[in-house]
């Protein structure tokens, strides 16, 4: 398979990134257009930069790439969710009964700068900063981009275009506008938006609460998330509904309003964050949806990947790791060509085809995740939920895994697949104890069986009427 043609990546974030790394590694000639400024010499906007949590999926890019154990150093693991109610209680929530299987806390902007130091360093990519993208041929894989400082216009070719433009993305939006081929589109916003605020380090370096846990105050219709970071500050994430609502984006509007909401949902929180008021109103405020569209190729010249083809929202924490998976995949569909010349529409069509389904099954996890993380978390029953799944996992580490664990853990698993078994195991859990058919304390080998015993109807009746 040969490989000296020209590729042309729109797009330099987390995807376009790794990426661009992976195509110049496998001995293309590369080139990564950002409308940005280069963020390694650039002042980070405030209150843009959620956390991310990277788990198996994308170490298994960083993996394929060489970066992994880089990519570690910037990490700090997270055992679990720490729970906080109204009261200041706390209660630890491991993500996985097994040892050795937890979720780690990274910088966005650190993650991205070891991305584009390593893919730079490489001696066939070159990288364009500060030209954004206004126009694409997509037949012809060419593109015009404008300088952002000159508004001087110039037009790149490749010999196929991918396009990790993210969730905003311009090579989707020539797709959509194309009308030689059918191109489906969808993009559904929450009625919530988030905003960004900070638990500082001490003086002296260290953390105010817990370092090695997702911290959540789950509050029904709204919450918080906190995330630790290396220099002993934590990201706080307010989701909050925009509008109809006691406390809402749309009345949060006074100093006053803000101060008495914060300390009524979340006291123990407001101790954490001497700048919060000051915060709130110097952030923005952010939207949160979920596109789903197809096809992401387009005359076997252009691709969309990441975002770009399949944005979600954040509650998985799998936003990364699905678009890192991606490279994965196309990487695999890649080395399966055979013969010299690559055939890109073929390898466009089989990326695809191997990566829909799964991008649809983690966008709707997601928005599922949404709804657990603020309602049900503190939930007796969600609760007692867990404690089976912690001790089955511990009892039966592989024989058993929760939801969580298909979707975090098990690389080798599709999204969809966790998703299927996920949905019918929580179903039977949930079932099981609302009847009284199982207890938290049964013995373990007993609640192995009648779980999977009960997971088994479920998905039996399910494909059933999947093919009614």
């Amino acid at each position: 398979m040969t490989n000296n043609q020209n590729i042309l990546i729109v797009g330099a974030g987390l995807c376009g990134s790794l990426l661009a790394l992976r195509m110049a590694q496998r001995g293309f000639q590369v080139t990564l257009v950002e409308k940005r400024p280069d963020l390694r010499d650039a002042t980070l906007d405030a209150g843009r930069s959620i956390n991310l949590s990277l788990s198996d999926r994308g170490l298994k890019g960083l993996r394929l790439a060489g970066l992994e154990e880089e990519a570690r150093k910037l990490c700090i693991p997270m055992l679990g969710r720490m729970i906080h109610d109204k009261e200041g209680n706390t209660f630890m929530s491991n993500y996985s009964g097994r040892d050795g299987e937890f979720i780690n806390s990274i910088s966005r902007p650190g993650l991205n700068m070891m991305l584009l130091n390593a893919a730079e360093a490489m001696p066939n990519v070159q990288i364009i900063f500060n030209k954004g993208c206004k126009t694409v041929d997509l037949e012809s894989a060419s593109a015009i981009f404008e300088d952002y400082t000159t508004k001087e216009k110039i037009k790149l070719q490749g010999d196929i275009i991918l396009g990790t433009d993210g969730a905003g993305s311009v090579i989707r939006r020539s797709m959509f506008n194309d009308r030689k081929f059918l191109f489906s589109f969808s993009q559904d916003y929450l009625t919530h938006g988030y905003k960004e605020i900070t638990i500082p380090a001490t003086e002296d370096g260290g953390y105010r609460t817990e370092k090695g846990a997702l911290h959540i105050w789950p509050r029904g219709e709204d919450m918080l998330i906190a995330l630790p970071n290396l220099d002993g500050s934590f990201t706080v994430t307010l989701f909050a509904p925009y509008s109809n609502s006691d406390y809402c984006f749309d009345n949060l509007n006074t100093s006053e309003m803000v101060t008495e909401y914060f300390t009524k949902e979340y006291p123990d929180a407001v101790a954490l964050m001497p700048n919060l008021v000051e915060e709130f109103f110097n952030n923005p405020t952010g939207p949160l949806g979920t596109i789903k569209c197809s096809p992401w190729n387009s005359y076997g010249k252009t691709l969309i990947l990441g975002d770009a083809a399949h944005a979600i929202v954040p509650f998985y924490g799998q936003g990364m790791n699905a678009s890192f998976e991606d490279v994965v995949v196309f990487d695999e569909v890649l080395e399966n060509q055979k013969g010299d010349e690559i055939n890109w529409k073929k390898v466009f069509k089989e990326y695809e085809q191997a990566r829909k389904l799964d991008t649809d099954a983690i966008a709707d996890l997601a928005v599922d995740n949404f709804h657990e993380m603020k309602e049900h978390t503190a939930s007796p029953l969600f609760q007692r939920k867990r404690k089976i799944e912690m001790a089955l996992e511990s009892k039966f580490p592989q024989d058993y895994s929760s939801k969580y664990s298909l979707v975090t853990f098990n690389e080798n698993i599709g999204y969809a697949e966790a998703l299927r078994r996920g949905r019918a195991q929580d179903k039977a859990i949930l079932n099981l104890l609302d009847e009284g058919k199982v207890s938290e304390d049964d013995e373990p080998a007993t609640l192995l069986k009648i779980v999977k015993d009960e997971t088994q109807a479920i998905l039996h009746d399910d494909s059933i009427i999947g093919n009614l």
